[in-house]
């Protein structure tokens, strides 16, 4: 019985393996299909594409960039600076009193706006008080002089008595040298003293110390000051200034240094002037006198100082004045250039750098020395030759020797724009 079992067993045993091996070829069968699959379809790819034509290259020329000329032409220029400025007096100072006391007459020119000449009376400060310092003074002197008087008057007399009766050699003190000396020391001190009550007494009358205009006054008449107190500010009308800024390309325009200062043999340049006055254009000339030593530690520019005399006379505009307070344009002559290269602003490229319209119509690129450029024109001393044709429209890409097609009808519009 035993033995059926175990032969029954044996024989459900042996069919399990051979299901095994079927289940694993068919999922070696499942991935092994799309590789393969794949690899077929990449291989059919790379074989198309070597058995594909190739396209074919062609070469074209590259095409010539269209640019607009025009001609450098020479001309003797003047390098002319630009600028504005607000016109200041060169002497403006306060009015002060030198003593004080009680104001006693004002004139009636000393207003705002109002004119005086050198040595006018501006006001005066009532006196008495002065002149009885004078009069003490004056007593003082008198008496410091009879006591010389007395004194000498005595030194001769002990002179005398020593001659007739001394022996020996008669000390100072016996000819009363010592009080005589103390009397003419006493008579210097009052004389001083009353020089100085009448130099205080002048000063009772405050006059102009030089032609001017008042600007403000700041006392009326029966007010009271005192020493130093500020009464009112003047102005001059004989020199105004104008300061203007001047940059290293507008010092080289006009061939001045740091430190400039005019002077007969070397006279600064004319300056002329120029504002809009009650709706009128109204113009002055000046000159040029000085520069500052030393740049403007926050701006770096270096400023200079033109100058017109008599605005307000002779060097007025058929009686229009430059006057205090103006702004004013300038036009500053500069250096004379002989026979510099002109182009129009546009032909520059950075700060120094030109395109030339070569005659086989290529580009070339030039570095070029700048004297001078407005929003118009630029001036060039070296790198150009006139009469050489500059391209004065946008270039992209530009390059040595680059093909270019000159626009000439073009060129000729903007010649006469230019113009």
């Amino acid at each position: 019985m035993a033995h059926e079992m175990e032969n029954l067993s044996t024989k459900n045993a042996h069919p399990k393996p051979k299901k095994n091996l079927a289940g694993r070829l068919k999922s070696s069968v499942r991935f092994i299909l799309p590789i393969i699959v794949l690899g077929g379809g990449i291989v059919g790819v790379m074989v198309m594409g070597a058995l594909k034509d190739k396209p074919e290259t062609k070469k074209e020329a590259p095409k010539a960039a269209p640019v607009l000329i025009a001609q450098a032409h020479t001309r003797t220029l003047a390098l002319n600076i630009y600028t504005q400025g607000e016109v200041r007096p060169r002497r403006e100072i306060n009015v002060a009193a030198q003593i004080g006391g009680k104001i006693s007459y004002v004139s009636p020119a000393f207003l705002e706006g109002g004119q005086f000449k050198k040595g006018d009376v501006i006001l005066r400060i009532e006196s008495t008080d002065y002149d009885l310092s004078v009069t003490q003074a004056q007593a003082n002197v008198a008496q410091a002089n009879t006591v010389l008087t007395r004194e000498l008057s005595e030194a001769d007399i002990a002179r005398q008595d020593w001659a007739d009766l001394g022996q020996g050699t008669a000390s100072p003190l016996s000819l009363r040298e010592p009080q005589v000396a103390e009397a003419r020391a006493n008579l210097a001190a009052s004389t001083a003293m009353l020089d100085k009550a009448k130099l205080q007494r002048s000063r009772t009358v405050v006059t102009a110390p030089f032609d001017g205009r008042i600007r403000a006054r700041n006392v009326s008449i029966g007010e009271i000051i005192a020493a130093g107190q500020k009464l009112g500010r003047i102005y001059g009308v004989d020199i105004v200034d104008v300061r203007i800024a001047l940059t290293d390309s507008d010092l080289a325009k006009l061939g001045l240094g740091i430190g400039f200062r005019s002077s007969a043999k070397t006279p600064g340049p004319i300056v002329s002037y120029s504002a809009n006055v009650a709706g009128e254009m109204h113009n002055w000339q000046g000159r040029l006198t000085r520069t500052d030593s030393g740049y403007d530690s926050e701006t770096r520019i270096l400023y200079a100082y033109t100058e017109l005399k008599n605005p307000y006379a002779n060097g007025s505009d058929n009686g229009t004045p430059m006057a205090s307070g103006l702004f004013v344009s300038a036009v500053i002559a500069g250096r004379t250039t002989v026979d510099s290269i002109i182009v129009p602003r546009n032909a520059l490229r950075g700060t120094d750098k030109v395109f030339v319209a070569n005659d086989d119509n290529t580009l070339s690129i030039r570095t070029v020395k700048v004297a001078s450029s407005s929003r118009h024109q630029v001036v060039i001393t070296s790198g150009l030759h006139s009469g050489e044709n500059v391209i004065i429209s946008p270039v992209r890409g530009a390059a040595e020797g680059m093909p270019i097609e000159i626009a000439t009808t073009l060129v000729k519009k903007s010649d006469e724009t230019e113009e």
